[in-house]
């Protein structure tokens, strides 16, 4: 279980495949604090450590994760946001994030407006990928507030301390980013589907 609050970026180091599984390798600044068999994750993405040492921590990958997310799309290079799972204990300051994508999206529009920051995103909607306006939503692993839902767009408002600090600086038009829709929305549509189904 996460938050949506980024801790950091991880660089991706290396790129090994194994069969259909690919091990990805990052450098990061809470790397040395992890642990072997804990989850984390990457780009909204939970993914178990399988190796760590220093500032560098490895996870793996399978073939649905690849084809569901964006992983499959990182390249040597690329930064992606970070986030240990919660702690029992603490605040909750973003929303509740399982770290399962349900679907990814395009960058379809990027505006500065005064310093912060306006992204358009496009997606398929089906059900239970429900979007209210001024409601949670998580992309690459961050908790953000939906603005303007129409159809199969929205945007988010991006203020200049995520914008550093998550891989939000790094996108572009056409960019793939990995959405995680509100579970308590995805709950409503599936009691109300069963519901229907019972008339």
């Amino acid at each position: 279980m996460f938050t949506g609050i980024i801790e950091g970026l991880g660089v991706l180091r290396q790129i090994e495949k194994e069969g259909t599984n690919v091990h990805l390798t990052f450098e990061s600044a809470i790397s040395k604090e992890l642990k072997i068999d804990q989850s984390i994750s990457h780009n909204g993405v939970c993914l178990t450590v399988v190796a760590q040492e220093a500032d560098i921590h490895t996870v793996t990958a399978i073939e649905e994760t690849l084809v569901r997310s964006n992983i499959g799309e990182l390249a040597v290079g690329d930064k992606v946001n970070l986030e240990r799972a919660m702690l029992a204990n603490a605040r909750l300051d973003g929303h509740i994030v399982q770290g399962h994508v349900d679907a990814t999206g395009k960058c379809i529009g990027i505006k500065e407006v005064d310093g912060s920051w306006y992204y358009t995103f496009e997606y398929e909607p089906s059900v239970g990928h429900i979007l209210v306006d001024k409601g949670s939503i998580c992309i690459n692993g961050t908790s953000l507030t939906v603005v303007n839902p129409e159809g199969k767009t929205f945007s988010v408002a991006i203020i200049p301390y995520t914008q550093e600090h998550t891989n939000f600086h790094t996108l572009k038009i056409g960019s793939t980013i990995n959405l995680e829709f509100d579970i308590i929305g995805k709950y409503i549509a599936r009691y109300m589907e069963a519901y229907a189904a019972q008339k």
